[in-house]
């Protein structure tokens, strides 16, 4: 075998390996949306949801003054992705330039803690009741 045609197999072989461990290391599906995973069968309750959200909605918002007729519905189980979530839907109106504006989103939650919101969670909301959040409209930095 020449010497050419030996490195050429040689290089095919490297480069082979290492996409095959970058597809090995990738974990899986990349188009799964909220495939977050757990160690956790079942998933707690966030018995700190509100505290988490106000939290997560201080550093979200530009202006977290600007927001009126803040509601929240209470975390319920949903099918999200294929697995059990808590999903707690918040809706507000916000003036304040560069904000989301008025809306509806969806609180992911994970192990209990708050995972990720979703702007456009209108169908993870579908059915929850709305009770006021006046916590959020005194929201400051």
């Amino acid at each position: 075998m020449s010497r050419a045609l030996a490195t050429f197999w040689r290089t095919a072989a490297v480069v082979g390996m290492a996409l095959a461990a970058t597809a090995c290391a990738s974990g899986g599906d990349e188009t799964a949306p909220y495939s977050g995973g757990s160690a956790l069968a079942v998933q707690p309750y966030p018995a700190t949801y509100r505290a988490d959200l106000l939290a997560f909605m201080r550093t979200y918002l530009n202006d977290p003054r600007s927001v009126r007729d803040a509601a929240i519905a209470e975390p319920v189980q949903r099918d999200v992705g294929g697995k059990q979530r808590y999903v707690a839907c918040v809706r507000y109106s916000a003036s304040g330039q560069g904000d989301a504006g008025a809306g509806e989103r969806a609180v992911l939650y994970l192990d209990g803690r708050l995972e990720r919101l979703i702007e456009k969670g209108r169908e993870l909301c579908v059915g929850v009741t709305y009770t006021p959040f006046p916590e959020m409209e005194k929201l400051a930095r």
